[in-house]
């Protein structure tokens, strides 16, 4: 395989799981506080392990229907370069996505 194309790859699913991860980072507390309160570890390990693929499946869910754009455009609206941006060059600010 190309080293360029396993790269890109690469990076890929790493957007996809952090997306996953960010989008659902309060989870891992809550799977830590049952490690610690009931001393059960092989659970939790169990938990841990079903948490990372969610993470990665739910990040590439965002990414297919178009999670991210809505994302980016919102970030766009507090943006200051893109306001002006899109005013120098009559970009309409609110795209249809």
């Amino acid at each position: 395989m190309d080293s360029n194309k396993f790269k890109y790859k690469f990076a890929l699913w790493k957007a996809y799981f952090d997306k996953g991860y960010g989008f659902t980072s309060y989870f891992k507390y809550l799977i830590a506080f049952y490690g610690v309160s009931s001393l059960n570890v092989v659970t939790t390990m169990i938990l841990g392990l079903i948490y990372a693929p969610f993470c990665l499946l739910l990040g590439k869910t965002l990414y297919k229907y178009g999670f991210i754009d809505a994302e980016h455009e919102v970030q766009n609206k507090v943006n200051p370069f893109v306001k002006e941006m899109r005013s120098n060059f009559a970009i309409p600010n609110n795209r249809n996505i």
